[in-house]
């Protein structure tokens, strides 16, 4: 990797207390700059580049019809690399800064119904069990902890990146509360319903069964081999639930934090709990899920109220 590339990676890390996957996520939108712009994704005179580069790689995202939210944050990770040469000293000017940019898409986001969610549940020990070549110890296994992790994450709004690195320790079930690393390994509580709780209960037995410790720094979640799950592994298991029980296959486990956002406001939770229960830095961040609720509401009311009804 090249020097300055490094440099900032060291930053976004340390200075930054950036998690891997951020740090990963800028240097792929300035690889992607590389090679947009100077077709040679392992450019590394940053040093050169002005203004004109900038505009250009703009104008590339839009011939490769990237969304304009995805435009914005790539040209913000540009933007945020060289107001970090700036300061080091390493260039004299940030190309990115000035830039004319396009407005941000507030889209509303998606949700899965509660009825939606329980089938989405059912499917998984029917899919698993059903699976050909597999073990049934294996299969049963897999479906204790795939029903676990949707619960979990559903029950207390986590990130997918959260759930998998969930230890054991990190999990009071006297409480119901789970201790959680969020974006920049800011920490929270979430909390852990019934539903969850018991689906874990029956996931920690099975874990003793096979020799798994279920405590101290060990990860709640594995694969079958005792290694902590992946969040492909996971997110590969649940398009194949969604399919078997008859979802849309692009739902992602994101869609459960939506969810979960969005049952809690329709259920008369008030925005700051909210918010706090999904670890939001700020407030803006979280009232989109007022929008889905009003959203909502006018379909409920529509199909229920008796002038509206009268309409039809």
């Amino acid at each position: 990797m090249n020097d300055l590339l490094k440099k900032f990676e060291r930053y976004l890390l340390l200075e930054r207390n950036g998690s891997e996957h951020t740090a990963a996520a800028y240097l792929r939108d300035i690889r992607q700059f590389c090679k947009l712009v100077f077709e040679d994704e392992n450019f590394s005179d940053f040093t050169s580049v002005d203004q004109d580069h900038a505009r250009t790689f703009q104008v590339k995202l839009f011939e490769e019809k990237i969304s304009k939210n995805s435009t914005l944050r790539k040209l913000s990770s540009l933007r945020s690399f060289y107001r970090f040469l700036l300061r080091e000293g390493d260039v004299s000017e940030n190309p990115f800064s000035g830039l004319s940019t396009p407005r941000k898409e507030n889209k509303l986001p998606e949700i899965m119904s509660v009825n939606a969610i329980d089938l989405l549940v059912n499917a998984v020990e029917s899919y698993q069990l059903a699976a050909p070549h597999k073990k049934e110890e294996d299969a049963v296994f897999a479906a204790a902890r795939d029903k676990a992790m949707i619960e979990m994450i559903y029950s207390g709004g986590l990130r997918i990146s959260e759930a998998v690195n969930l230890n054991w320790q990190d999990c009071d079930f006297f409480s119901d509360a789970m201790k959680i690393k969020g974006k920049g390994k800011k920490e929270r509580l979430a909390m852990v319903g019934g539903a969850a709780r018991n689906a874990v209960f029956e996931y920690q037995k099975i874990c003793r069964s096979l020799g798994f410790a279920t405590s101290g720094a060990n990860p709640v979640f594995r694969n079958r081999f005792g290694e902590r799950i992946t969040a492909r592994s996971f997110q590969r298991n649940l398009k194949n639930y969604l399919i078997s029980a008859g979802l849309p296959a692009e739902l992602t486990p994101h869609k459960l934090r939506h969810s979960f956002a969005t049952h809690m406001l329709d259920n008369g939770a008030d925005l700051r709990t909210v918010q706090e229960l999904l670890g939001h830095e700020n407030l803006a961040t979280t009232q989109i899920y007022t929008h889905v609720s009003l959203r909502r509401m006018k379909e409920v009311y529509s199909q229920a109220h008796p002038a509206e009804i009268r309409k039809k």
